[in-house]
């Protein structure tokens, strides 16, 4: 009897180790060019979210590492978005809306010309822009975002609430999926 209760035991406690040793549902954000969201558009309207960082911005760094990488942030932008990277500092020519977006290479760090339409000349990094499913502008937000601040903005505008209701009212009632 004593030689089947240790048994038991020792199953018990490899079950939990096993299920300890499993690692957390890993979600990454599925990035696009903004060609390729553009297409995909085409097929199947969506909100676009574009991040506009530099390779230089450590908070664009850290808000890809804390804040994208995220499972509750990187399983909503991947469902009800076309996420979109795209460097500031970037030299592709870029159509958008029938226009053609450049960076003229003007000093060390120049800027490229869809940054600032997409910014407002408001230059910050890192900042997010949103757009409609036909492409306009919603906004643009600069400054770093923890997962926590991100994930009620993102419901906000994927609901349209931004149309009718001030953030600050939609948060009191902004029920979080992240723990």
């Amino acid at each position: 009897m004593k030689k089947i209760s240790l048994l038991v035991l020792l199953l018990l406690l490899a079950g939990q180790f096993a299920i300890k040793a499993q690692p957390e549902k890993v979600i990454n954000v599925k990035w696009y060019t903004i060609q390729q969201a553009l297409e995909l558009q085409k097929k199947e309207p969506r909100k676009i979210i574009i991040d506009v960082y530099t390779d230089w911005c450590g908070w664009c760094k850290k808000m890809d590492k804390e804040t994208f990488n995220h499972p509750v942030v990187a399983e909503y932008l991947n469902k009800h978005f076309y996420p979109v990277k795209f460097n500031a500092e970037s030299f592709d020519s870029i159509v958008f809306e029938g226009h053609t977006f450049i960076n003229e290479k003007k000093g060390t760090r120049s800027t490229h010309q869809f940054a600032m339409a997409l910014l407002q000349g408001q230059l910050s990094y890192p900042s997010v822009a949103y757009l409609t499913e036909s492409l306009q502008l919603i906004f643009a937000v600069p400054g770093f975002y923890t997962p926590d601040k991100l994930e009620p903005l993102l419901n906000y505008i994927v609901e349209n609430k931004y149309k009718s209701l001030p953030m600050d009212e939609y948060q009191k009632t902004f029920v979080s999926q992240i723990k």
